[in-house]
């Protein structure tokens, strides 16, 4: 069971204020310029013991770097991540809990557990890129 310290409120209260995944570095940057008074290893130190609790989810981005956003379901779930502006939606997806056990058990494996995000642009940016490809503009 996790200690409900005053650093870790003050984190999930900076975190429950953003829509998106922020870096540790950013989330400490934030509580600084609100005022508050902790240190850059406390936020690191209390992220990871927070996702591996399940409060946070986190997510690895291609350069290694792991960032951090409250949980809005408190049950497995997955996400939807704008490759763009970083929005990201919780979705619950049964059948893949049944392929991933199924697969599991084909192989002997138990005690299973998996991660799964799903990146593509959310609507205001999907609505940007068909607009550029309408006009025959090279998409990035």
């Amino acid at each position: 069971m996790q200690r409900n310290t005053r650093q870790r409120t003050a984190i999930l209260d900076a975190l429950g204020r953003q829509d998106d995944f922020r870096s540790a570095q950013q989330i400490h940057e934030q509580m600084r310029a609100e005022g508050e008074t902790v240190g850059l290893a406390t936020v690191y130190r209390n992220l990871q013991s927070m996702a591996h609790g399940g409060q946070v989810d986190v997510l690895v981005t291609d350069d290694g770097e792991s960032i951090y956003r409250q949980c809005a379901q408190s049950s497995h779930h997955h996400h939807l991540v704008c490759r763009e502006c970083g929005r990201t939606v919780e979705f619950q997806a049964p059948q893949v809990e049944d392929w991933a056990h199924r697969v599991a058990d084909e192989h002997g494996f138990v005690d299973i557990d998996h991660t799964m995000e799903i990146f593509g642009l959310c609507p205001s940016h999907a609505d940007t890129a068909r607009g550029a490809s309408a006009r025959g503009e090279p998409q990035e």
